[in-house]
């Protein structure tokens, strides 16, 4: 006999949520896990594809970067070492193939669950180990991207903790009764007085700057572009209610993108202050957020079969890979 849950149909709801958040939040990179049988949305095929008329030759092209940009658990997986979860068809490759470049002219070596520290040195995995990032550049590199700095500002960290702060108080509320905090998520990271959130994210800023100093440094003649974040959330926290559920508060919701603009606002402002170039991919990204349905771009808590919770799916990689290929162009 199995029991009902005390907090009914909106703390499951949650909870469900937080499971698939915390998830997504401990992913380091592996491979395994169910594959579609046929393409869904975001898989490979799906979607508008990046021009393939070459520009003037931009390579080598070295790509650096956490699952973002390595594609986590988009077919076909590919490269060594398996844990780091790149796939053919992320925008790096996307983009080394519209540019012609090929062979010794593309080096990926972006990594899941990669952080700053892990561009200077040996990052573990759950198989393999990959070499510092850094390693791959050299005087010849002359395109460099960088998708770097949402683990540093634990970003799937602060998701899983709004999750679990939902989660309390929706059973608080049906145990109890009584009203529940607006946004018990980010009065959690606001307490003490300090905005706990921005502290990482400023210090995430601090790394980023150290490392796009070393690209510098290693690659002088190469072009750099510094990557950021597709739009997680739509401006309308509202449109996510049949897709999260009505036990995530609004305003917490409202509270994630807030993040996510400082996340990228931070990135765009170092990658000014090192001279390189920064992508924007909210922008495009507007209207594909994980709520948007078949048209989406990052797979929601409870993603399409063989797809990574809160990533990019294959529409995602070449949405951002158009992108760079803008900035490349322009």
């Amino acid at each position: 006999m199995h029991r009902r849950s005390p907090g009914g149909p909106a703390a499951t709801r949650v909870a469900v949520l937080l499971a698939a958040v915390l998830l997504a939040a401990g992913c380091t990179g592996g491979t395994d896990g169910p594959k579609a049988a046929e393409p869904g949305p975001g898989r490979a095929g799906a979607g508008p594809s990046p021009s393939a008329t070459p520009a003037a030759p931009a390579g080598p092209y070295v790509a650096l970067g956490d699952s973002y940009t390595s594609g986590l658990k988009i077919e076909p997986q590919v490269g060594e070492p398996r844990g780091c979860a790149r796939s053919a068809v992320n925008y790096p490759s996307l983009v080394a193939k519209a540019l012609g470049l090929a062979g010794a002219d593309f080096r990926d070596v972006s990594c899941s669950a990669a952080r700053t520290a892990d561009l200077t040195g040996t990052q573990r995995t759950d198989d393999g180990s990959n070499p510092p990032q850094l390693d791959a550049l050299s005087a010849a590199t002359r395109l460099v991207t960088v998708g770097i700095g949402g683990n540093d500002a634990g970003f799937m960290e602060v998701l899983g903790e709004c999750a679990r702060q939902n989660l309390v108080q929706s059973l608080a509320r049906t145990l109890a009764g009584g009203a529940a905090a607006a946004a018990p998520c980010r009065d959690h990271y606001a307490s003490g007085g300090a905005d706990q959130v921005r502290r990482k994210v400023d210090a995430a800023g601090e790394e980023l700057a150290g490392v796009l100093a070393e690209v510098r440094r290693r690659a002088p003649q190469a072009r750099v572009l510094v990557v950021g974040y597709p739009a997680l959330l739509p401006a309308d926290p509202s449109a996510c209610a049949p897709v999260l559920g009505a036990g995530v508060a609004p305003a917490d919701l409202g509270f994630l993108g807030e993040k996510e603009r400082e996340l990228n606002g931070m990135l765009a402002e170092r990658a000014a202050a090192a001279g390189a170039r920064f992508v924007d991919t909210a922008t495009p990204s507007a209207g594909h957020d994980m709520c948007a349905g078949p048209a989406r771009w990052v797979e929601p808590p409870f993603p399409a079969p063989g797809l990574a919770a809160v990533h990019p799916n294959a529409q995602g990689q070449q949405g951002i890979a158009a992108a760079v290929l803008q900035a490349v162009r322009g």
